[in-house]
């Protein structure tokens, strides 16, 4: 993934989240449990409950990654 020069915060969720989740999903934990906007450019981590598997939500301006 390349950021464009920009500071991009990263958040990573407490709990483990369930994988199946696609990003309408992982997006709705970062505006409800998160408190935070999933089209702010910065990344936010969620792993599952044996922590081996992890998937990073991203917006880079035309759609999350």
């Amino acid at each position: 993934m390349i950021l464009d020069g920009k500071r991009a915060r990263v958040y990573a969720y407490a709990r483990p989240a369930d994988m199946r989740k696609g990003f309408e999903g992982l997006s709705a934990l970062v505006r409800q449990e998160l408190r935070r906007d999933p089209l702010s450019g910065d990344l936010f981590v969620f792993v599952n409950r044996r922590c081996h598997r992890a998937k990073v939500l991203h917006w880079d301006g035309t759609g999350l990654c």
